[in-house]
């Protein structure tokens, strides 16, 4: 990572997410209509686009598979079924048989339950149930348990990385501790941040990125070096 005072970093910081909410405003993140499409939602996309997922989620609407319970209850190959669309679908059903089975054991299926642990418990308790990595962890703690806890993905690894902020050790509790460490605790910042480092990351920052036109162009050093060398 750049040598910068935390200070300096902070408006670094802040300034990408300001030009990013310029130019795409606001994201309502994350697309579901409940706690628990939100929370399985995040298992299933996994390695997934979010249109497979959506018909994924379908399926089980439209199956009556559609809590905590009648996930612990149907078999595991009929679960496999129902989320075909989404891919790994053995190994998700797996997965999401696991998340319910703690949901009912901790919280009496309540997902409402989540937000009384602290952070740290919270987080500890998700990462030691069956499937569910830090990504995942971060995302249900986020955007169902409403707690600051930053998610990183590969959107915004390939986008810090390019404006020259990535730190020296690619893990993702160092990319985390980016943000977490240099902006506010604050549960709606991070919900946004996220939201539009993906929506930045899937139309302009992609693997080729579109540099011309970027928001965050005068901010980039590989998107500077890029246009001037045209």
């Amino acid at each position: 990572m750049v040598s910068v005072t935390s200070g300096i970093l902070r408006e670094q910081l802040l300034m990408v997410y300001r030009r990013m909410l310029e130019r795409y405003g606001p994201q309502h993140w994350w697309p579901g209509e409940s706690a628990f499409e939100i929370t399985i939602g995040a298992v299933l996309t996994q390695a997934a686009s979010w249109g497979n997922v959506e018909k994924a989620l379908c399926n089980l609407k439209q199956a009556g598979v559609f809590s905590p319970k009648a996930l612990r209850e149907i078999p595991d190959e009929d679960l496999a079924r129902l989320i075909y669309p989404c891919g790994y679908f053995n190994a998700k059903a797996r997965k999401l048989k696991s998340l319910a089975h703690y949901l009912g054991e901790r919280f009496d299926d309540d997902l409402d339950a989540l937000t009384v642990l602290d952070t740290a418990t919270l987080r500890g308790e998700l990462l030691a149930v069956y499937g569910i990595g830090e990504e995942t962890a971060d995302a249900i703690m986020l955007y169902v348990a409403q707690k600051p806890s930053f998610v990183i993905d590969t959107y915004t690894r390939r986008i810090v990385q390019r404006l020259g902020l990535a730190p020296l050790k690619d893990t993702y509790s160092r990319h985390q501790a980016l943000f977490m460490d240099n902006l506010p605790q604050e549960t709606s910042l991070f919900n946004e941040y996220h939201a539009l480092l993906d929506r930045h990351g899937k139309e302009t920052c992609r693997k080729k990125p579109l540099c011309e036109g970027c928001c965050l162009l005068n901010l980039c050093p590989t998107g500077g070096a890029k246009v001037s060398s045209r």
